[in-house]
């Protein structure tokens, strides 16, 4: 399954869950599952998702599906479509392999970041799906955990480093001839100052755009109804949960394997678009 991976509001933020601030209606789903009732609503900012979802439900492609991956104090996880009893037609190549379809991703941050109750799309990881480009299937609903403003300074700190180790070693790669010859050379001072040099472009790059850098309202949500801020700006979020979050919950209590795969299968059992 796809490393990612969503989340809810309180009921006291989900008062006007039909509708925007302008007044624009956003379209809900529901979802029956083997554990309970669960309705979202979508997006309108982020019209890719939308649309790609309601397609998605109105074919019938999430009945019967499992909740294939579940972490606790994170997330849930469905919308594989191999995980349906009747089957459901995806694209293969020649050796029988799911061909990963994939839609382009709509980060809307930080209006929309990853507090508990969130609806956010699965992908495949960077360094196979560069543009975070989001599985036009599975996506998940973010449980989360409480997290302290030092726990959020540390995740800033944390994806800079990380950041820039990324673009160092791809730094790498772009003068790997040099780098090469300066070692059969045997010029380890050579060596040494280009790879310091590579490691300060790197991280002065980083530095220079704009970095994960958490607002008030989402240090206030974090602090207060938990989610997954690890994933911030990474991962298109693009609805959230409006009723049913204590099934949500009681889902992410079941027992899995190794794999994270619940111990007793969940299904979806139906689900549609209210009209």
């Amino acid at each position: 399954m796809k490393k990612l991976l969503t989340i809810a509001l309180w009921a006291c933020c989900l008062v006007c869950a039909g509708c925007t601030d302008n007044g624009e209606k956003e379209t809900e789903v529901v979802f029956e599952t083997t554990y309970g009732e669960i309705r979202v609503k979508l997006y309108n900012d982020t019209p890719g998702h939308r649309d790609n979802f309601i397609k998605n439900v109105k074919d019938g492609m999430y009945t019967g599906v499992t909740f294939h991956r579940v972490v606790r104090y994170f997330m849930i996880q469905t919308g594989d479509p191999k995980t349906r009893p009747e089957g459901y037609e995806v694209k293969q190549d020649a050796d029988g392999d799911t061909l990963a379809e994939r839609i382009p991703a709509e980060f809307v941050y930080p209006k929309h970041f990853n507090k508990r109750g969130v609806l956010a799309a699965a992908r495949d990881g960077d360094d196979v799906n560069p543009k975070r480009e989001s599985d036009k299937f599975q996506f998940y609903i973010v449980t989360g955990k409480n997290c302290s403003d030092e726990d959020l300074r540390n995740y800033e700190i944390a994806r800079e480093q990380r950041d820039a180790e990324i673009l160092f070693q791809k730094k790498q790669m772009e003068n790997k001839e040099k780098l090469d010859a300066l070692r059969a050379a045997r010029d380890r001072d050579g060596l040494s100052d280009m790879l310091e040099k590579l490691q300060y472009e790197a991280k002065d790059e980083v530095a220079e755009k704009l970095p994960l850098e958490f607002n008030q309202e989402q240090h206030k949500a974090y602090r207060t109804h938990g989610g997954a801020p690890w994933l911030d700006g990474e991962y298109t979020v693009f609805g959230e949960v409006v009723e049913g979050m204590k099934v949500v919950e009681d889902i992410q209590k079941v027992r899995t394997n190794a794999a994270e795969v619940p111990l007793k299968e969940i299904r979806i059992t139906k689900a549609y678009v209210v009209e």
